[in-house]
């Protein structure tokens, strides 16, 4: 049995997250966990919501209430929505408990006492309107790099290269486009030259990375500078130094301590254990292996970033040094990112009302059409694009059509003619039987091996083939014919069974709640595919702070619903059956494309309003500089 750890990209607390989020980190975290599960290995599965932060701040004071209670806010909203998604958290925690502060400051510590963190200066932006310092991702301009115009203050998204917000040429701030001014302040900068041998080696060594996954990373180290780590905020991790732990203007910057979050919520889910050295199974044997999902754009802070606190915390970089009080912590084995999922051929944006919301998607349609779509039209590997009618389309035609119907044509015949899973006489299977169920227990180490790979989508592609082969069966067969030999009826009924539990159990990972009802229309019984459950828990370290938090029992066992095939129970009762999946009417597909051009219309019409209210307000000379 092997340890896996599924580490799941933190989503940010500034607002619910819609559909191209949990394309990128959701859905295939959770089909990966899944998988391993049923493999019999022993899985962890963590994440939680990144809390610090600017963007925070700007969102409290545009409301006019503290950054806690905007955290707190969208901590709810977010955990509901994974939760009802069926994401499979051993732990969802957030990074404004204690534990994770502290295990944050012993990281910072040991880099610090390794030496590979040190202090400097730099040049901030600051608004000059607020004479507030503004957030690396709020400043665009022209990247210095390779020229593209959008490039943000912490990062060009067309070349890949970490940027300071100095270094843009023509920086406007994207709160209200006025150009910042530059001062210098004191910080803290990790040394990532000093780490960048070590790292570059580390990545050399990687097998089986996504290609554009791996090339994008090895080209940061084209040219690598130290990254500040520090900023002049006071909304985050305290810096654990004298002089600066009780600065209120002086805190840890959020992507040091976001990546962080693996190891605390690790560890916070030990403690919840009752056994606080249970996490070192996973992060301190070098036999364990740690899969780390996300999108592309995070694909430098778990590539360099994180690798690079890693190194330094253990003391593998060009100036030595020794792990801290956790020991020496692993690398991650794969960082697996996927591309960016666009909405009828936009980008994504909230502000412009080009948005589907998990939670809204979920209120109108069954929560695994979405997870289908996203696996089997998500964007693994390039640039997907969401549209409602080839949600519709895939949907109806696969799910509906092929799965459900044949789910259902099989229960009801079985139901009809024995009422429970026939007893097969061996005599009685021919050439068709045995080659259907080859063909089925073939598809475990081709799908699983696909999964392995990180290529879900053609993993799926391959247990929806074999649901394509147990329909042609069905109609080769015409167990509806089969009047007067009720043992040969008993074969092939029995044949499809098998089968289309076989296709169940390699579904199941992509689809956990209908998988459930797939193994009781066949007369299984108790829980074939758990899902996840939410749990209001105190802070383990600042008594009185509660919150949610995503759990779930999930671990089978080696000899429960294994990623074999899994005899099924002659005898077992077969109920009536009802539809597992329904078609989206056509209908459907119009009222959501009228839904999404009336909101695009009242977003363009109140920036339109706000507009002309900023134009009289400068001809009336209200607008002070």
């Amino acid at each position: 049995m092997s340890k896996i750890l599924v580490s799941v990209a933190w989503p940010y607390a500034n607002g619910p997250r819609h559909i191209g989020h949990v394309a990128g980190f959701g859905v295939p975290s959770d089909v990966f966990a899944r998988y391993e599960r049923m493999k019999g290995n022993e899985v962890l599965m963590v994440s939680g919501t990144d809390e610090h932060g600017t963007p925070i701040l700007v969102e409290a004071e545009a409301e006019g209430i503290g950054a806690q209670e905007i955290a707190d806010r969208y901590n709810k909203v977010i955990v509901k929505d994974l939760c009802e998604l069926g994401l499979s958290y051993d732990l969802f925690t957030r990074t404004t408990t204690g534990n994770h502060e502290q295990v944050v400051q012993e990281l910072f510590k040991q880099c610090l006492e390794n030496g590979y963190i040190y202090k400097g200066t730099q040049k901030v932006a600051i608004s000059p309107s607020t004479g507030r310092t503004l957030p690396d991702r709020y400043i665009e301009g022209t990247c210095p790099i390779c020229g593209y115009d959008g490039a943000r203050g912490d990062q060009c998204d067309n070349c890949g290269n970490g940027l300071d917000p100095d270094e843009l040429i023509n920086p406007r701030s994207k709160i209200n486009g006025e150009t910042p001014r530059f001062e210098e302040t004191e910080h803290f900068f990790l040394d990532l030259p000093a780490l960048a041998e070590a790292n570059e080696a580390w990545l050399k060594t990687r097998k089986d990375w996504r290609t554009n996954v791996l090339n994008f990373s090895l080209g940061l180290f084209r040219e690598v500078k130290p990254r500040a780590i520090t900023r002049d905020i006071d909304w985050g991790i305290p810096v654990p130094v004298a002089g600066w732990i009780d600065n209120p203007n002086k805190k840890l910057y959020v992507w040091f301590d976001a990546v962080i979050g693996y190891l605390s919520a690790s560890i916070e889910w030990a403690r919840r254990q009752g056994d606080p050295d249970a996490w070192r199974k996973w992060w301190s044997d070098p036999e364990s292996l740690g899969y780390y999902f996300m999108g592309k754009d995070n694909i430098t802070f778990h590539s360099q970033i994180w690798p690079s606190e890693l190194l330094a915390y253990n003391g593998e970089g060009s100036k030595g040094g020794e792990p801290g009080k956790f020991g020496e912590l692993n690398l991650p084995e794969q960082v697996v990112a996927s591309e960016f999922m666009t909405m009828e051929g936009k980008k994504f944006s909230s502000s412009r009302g080009i948005v589907i919301y998990v939670k809204d998607i979920l209120a109108r349609y069954p929560v695994d059409a979405v997870r289908y779509y996203i696996s089997v039209a998500g964007p693994e590997t390039s640039d997907a694009d969401f549209t409602w009618a080839e949600f519709a389309r895939h949907n109806n035609e696969e799910l509906a059509a092929a799965w459900g119907n044949l789910v259902n044509r099989v229960a009801n015949l079985i139901n009809k003619n024995f009422g429970q899973i026939p007893v097969v006489n061996p005599a009685k299977l021919d050439e068709r039987d045995k080659a259907l169920l080859e063909l089925s227990q073939a598809a475990f180490d081709t799908v699983g091996g696909l999964i392995e790979r990180q290529r879900q989508k053609a993993a799926l592609g391959e247990a929806m083939a074999l649901v394509g082969d147990i329909n042609k069966y069905i109609s080769a067969t015409e167990p509806w014919k089969i009047k007067d030999d009720p043992e040969r009826l008993a074969a092939v009924l029995h044949t499809a069974a098998q089968a289309v539990a076989d296709a169940n159990h390699l579904l199941a990972p992509f689809l956990p709640h209908s998988a459930q009802k797939v193994w009781e229309a066949l007369g299984g019984t108790g829980t074939f595919s758990p899902l996840p459950r939410i749990e209001e828990v105190e802070d383990l370290d600042k008594p009185g702070f509660t919150y949610p938090t995503i759990t779930g029992d999930y671990q089978l066992g080696e000899t429960v619903h294994p990623w074999k095939s899994e005899p099924i129970v002659e005898g077992a009762v077969v109920p009536k059956p009802t539809p597992i999946f329904a078609k989206i009417p056509p209908e459907a597909v119009e009222e959501e494309l009228n839904r999404f051009q009336a909101e695009l219309d009242e977003r363009k019409a109140k920036a339109q309003a706000r507009f002309e209210a900023e134009q009289a307000k400068l001809k009336a000379g209200q607008v002070h500089e």
